[in-house]
């Protein structure tokens, strides 16, 4: 049993907000494969729940509205992530966010058990990559707040001064293969965000910016898959949506809006889809 000032503690619970890409441009490629990118990127108040539990050996269970076709065995990010921290968990999974959506699910649940070892276990370390070797998004994912990620994911620096955003997000429960998307992208030596980042008055200001932004993943996944288009016309047809725009690599695409109010009529209009929609504020 783990230990905290002294105070036994069995189990300590972890919540793995989902990642937006407002932006995401692919400005090249390096010899090894790799992309390089340069992103602006938010996290949602919805997420998966993770309850780690110390124990002799690991162990995972997967429940929650999204838990069908989640991984349970080894391979799964989370017991990897446990495994990086040399330590052995029991790992309660709640998942509330689709898999292979481009918010980052199986990434924010990876750097969850990060933070939460660290809290169980005061006498552990980040491994030095910031978690980078389970996956591009898990060290933006690790300070789950506002940030700029570039690099192949490893160079992340907070961005503060974010006007108050409300989002709609929208997944029509198919998943997308970032590799398939990488592979046919139109090119990959795309201009980057400029060097510094100008203040925003209002989440209007914000959105007019972005608008001139790109997501250059956005096409490929579009062609792979072209529901997604489908997804950010409608979500772009909505009252009051600001911009409509597609996360990661797909296939779940967000609409921003400048309050909650037309954020929840938003998700309402779309509720009929059968696509998967929630209205969330971004932070």
């Amino acid at each position: 049993m783990a230990t905290e000032g002294g105070v036994a503690k069995a189990c300590h619970v972890e919540h793995a907000p989902a990642k937006i890409n407002l932006t995401l441009h692919v400005t090249g490629q390096r010899a090894d494969g790799y992309h390089l990118l340069d992103s602006l990127v938010v996290f949602a108040d919805l997420g998966d729940r993770l309850t780690l539990t110390p124990a002799a050996t690991p162990a995972l269970s997967v429940a929650g509205p999204m838990a069908a076709g989640v991984p349970a065995g080894a391979d799964n990010l989370v017991l990897r992530a446990a495994q990086v921290m040399g330590v052995a968990l029991d790992i309660r999974l709640d998942k509330h966010l689709p898999a292979a959506a481009g918010i980052g699910g199986g990434s924010s649940d990876a750097a969850a058990v990060l933070r939460g070892v660290l809290a169980l276990r005061p006498d552990k370390t980040l491994p030095v990559d910031n978690g980078l070797s389970l996956g591009a998004d898990v060290p933006v994912c690790l300070v789950a707040r506002a940030a700029r990620m570039r690099g192949i994911g490893e160079q992340v620096s907070p961005v503060d001064g974010l006007p108050p955003l409300h989002a709609v997000l929208v997944n029509p429960r198919v998943s997308v293969s970032t590799a398939v998307i990488f592979r046919t992208l139109a090119r990959r030596d795309n201009t980057p965000m400029p060097a510094v980042l100008p203040p925003w008055a209002d989440a209007v200001e914000l959105a007019v910016w972005l608008a001139a932004q790109r997501n250059d993943m956005q096409a490929a996944a579009i062609v792979a898959v072209p529901v997604v288009g489908q997804v950010i016309a409608s979500i772009a047809a909505t009252q009051g949506c600001l911009l409509a725009r597609m996360s990661g690599s797909g296939a779940t695409c967000f609409g921003l809006f400048a309050d909650a109010d037309s954020a929840a009529h938003a998700a309402q209009s779309l509720a009929g889809t059968g696509w998967w929609v929630k209205a969330v504020r971004l932070r």
